[in-house]
């Protein structure tokens, strides 16, 4: 029971006035905060400004091997390039196709793909099977959502806890309803929790037994590389390995980039597959390009080297991420600590803080942020077709404003929470 619900009418109504009267300075400050999605800040770009200089005309356009990466060819990746992202995402490099810059890019295109030519080990389409769903962990990524919604797929919410999706509704599901083709998952660090799945609901997922031939598990581990902390980093089970042990790697695509290690908008992108799903994904990009942007993959090598100077980098990230990421959580115990309103988790990684407040109370909260001048992600955003069913979780994403600015958008949004939690108690007296 929170503090809140204790009190009188009166103390609630002085409580709620002396809120609005602080709400009201904020307003005047006419301020301008965007907190709405995880973009990397300018302090992160410029840790890659050197990788502009690896590819020019005194360094060469040619691969190890000796391929003029200027010219046209090698449709899955440059061979050392798709050793790169294999070391990244924990499979062979023979498993991987590097493409271009988005990783969301090459899960819309398996997506589509599934929907117009089908997938190995089945006779039809998606597009031409009668019922589609997926199953959507949440709260969850909304672009994700937004590709299953685009296609027409019926989307299925899964519960999340501290150990990743419910399995025993992901196992009833994925076991027995054919029309079952998929399950979105943020193995790591996920967006927006911060949870990372644990050994035995890795394990549960490559046991899976589905009833449908063409089920994928679209595994996108966007957080594999991204600890906060050296000493306390998430550890993650290969489903890749776990799935070959039992005869079953068909069933996983697994997708990552180096979006938030990189350029966000001109990193490298990949996913990586069982070699018989890789072979019919490359049938079909075959058709769509002749190969993506070999001078970026070859950048990315000369630059990075391997991945242990990769996650070199990633220290130089999180020294940057893990005060804004402080100032958050402080500010949250601070302002928002012992009243019984609202919790959140605590990540070791990735780019984000889960939000929940009381039922009913989160699109008042970031109506009421947005009034004053910070930008949220939209309640609901985290849950299929936008609508979080017990409207209380909000998607906080600390990592592009600068500290100063962020530690007052944090302070403001949980005064919005105290408000929007006083306002629904009182409207019910």
């Amino acid at each position: 029971m929170s503090v809140y619900s204790l009190m009188s009418e009166k103390e609630q109504n002085a409580e709620y006035e002396k809120l609005r009267n602080e709400y009201q300075r904020y307003q005047g400050l006419a301020l301008n905060l965007d907190m709405s999605r995880g973009k990397p800040c300018t302090d992160q770009l410029e840790l890659t400004m050197d990788l502009l200089d690896c590819v020019n005309s005194r360094s060469g356009a040619f691969s190890r091997d000796g391929l003029d990466c200027r010219n046209y060819g090698l449709l899955q990746g440059l061979p050392e390039a798709r050793e790169l992202m294999a070391a990244m995402m924990g499979v062979a490099p023979d498993e991987v196709i590097v493409g271009g810059s988005s990783s969301l890019n090459m899960m819309y295109d398996a997506v589509s793909r599934a929907m117009t030519h089908g997938l190995p080990g089945s006779d039809k389409p998606w597009g031409r099977q009668e019922e589609l769903k997926f199953l959507c962990p949440v709260p969850g990524y909304d672009r994700h959502f937004a590709i299953t919604q685009y296609f027409g797929i019926k989307m299925i919410p899964i519960e999340m806890d501290e150990h990743g999706p419910n399995m025993d509704q992901v196992e009833a599901l994925v076991n027995n309803d054919p029309a079952v083709k998929g399950i979105w998952c943020v193995p790591k660090y996920s967006n927006p929790s911060g949870i990372t799945y644990s050994r035995e609901t890795v394990h549960r997922f490559a046991r899976l037994r589905p009833a449908a031939p063409d089920f994928r598990i679209f595994w996108d581990n966007a957080y594999g590389i991204h600890d906060l902390y050296e000493d306390k980093a998430d550890q993650l089970e290969n489903l890749m390995d776990l799935c070959k042990a039992s005869g079953k790697e068909d069933m996983v695509y697994i997708f990552c980039s180096t979006s938030k290690i990189s350029f966000s908008g001109s990193g490298l992108a990949a996913m990586a597959a069982s070699k018989r799903n890789i072979e019919h994904i490359s049938s079909s990009m075959s058709i769509q390009t002749i190969g993506h942007n070999k001078l970026n993959q070859l950048a990315h090598v000369r630059f990075f080297k391997d991945i242990d100077h990769m996650k070199e980098h990633m220290k130089k990230h999180a020294a940057i991420l893990r005060p804004k990421f402080s100032i958050v959580l402080d500010t949250l115990q601070a302002r928002l600590g012992g009243l019984g309103i609202a919790s959140w988790h605590k990540p070791l990684g990735g780019y984000f803080i889960s939000l929940d407040v009381e039922k009913g109370c989160a699109k008042r909260t970031v109506e009421l942020c947005r009034q004053a001048g910070v930008k949220l992600t939209p309640a609901g955003a985290t849950y299929p077709y936008g609508v979080d069913p017990d409207d209380s979780n909000i998607r906080i994403a600390p990592t592009f404003p600068p500290e100063q600015e962020l530690q007052t958008a944090a302070e403001l949004l949980c005064l919005c929470t105290r408000m929007a939690t006083l306002e629904r108690l009182m409207s019910r007296m």
